[in-house]
């Protein structure tokens, strides 16, 4: 099974920018521990982050048909992104979409996620942990 997680806008920042609310675990420590886990399984991973919409919608049609499932924090173009919702569903691979905070407890235009509807499933407000789960549930859906 090969598995691509996503990283979107300002996750490079993980670790420093606003660690009461994401925490203090960084985007290496993220990947590495996803790497971990997708070696114990048996399947293969590819991290990828940029700050750039389009990029992130280059690497997830380059995805389809090369990949078993994807993973995808989408960052602040959660709430703002039709473009990459749209490139999410064409892809046509099962995804879960994480967010360390939980969205819907925080400022009211966070609320609305436009590319949940693209999603098997949403992880939000559990931490770095919710990579985790969410990496744990595609492999399940392999078996």
């Amino acid at each position: 099974m090969k598995i691509l997680v996503l990283h979107g806008p300002n996750l490079n920042l993980l670790g420093s920018r606003e660690p009461e609310i994401y925490g203090r675990t960084t985007l290496a420590d993220i990947n590495g521990d996803l790497e971990r886990l997708a070696s114990a399984s048996g399947a293969s991973l590819e991290c990828f982050q940029s700050n750039h919409e389009g990029a992130l919608i280059d690497r997830i049609q380059a995805a389809r048909g090369d990949f078993d499932g994807l993973i995808i924090n989408p960052g602040g173009l959660t709430h703002s992104s039709v473009s990459l919702r749209d490139a999410l569903i064409a892809c046509e691979l099962p995804l879960v979409e994480v967010h360390l905070s939980n969205i819907h407890a925080r400022e009211e235009f966070r609320h609305r996620s436009l590319v949940s509807s693209a999603a098997i499933g949403v992880i939000c407000g559990l931490g770095a942990s919710g990579y985790e789960f969410a990496l744990r549930a595609l492999l399940e859906r392999k078996k």
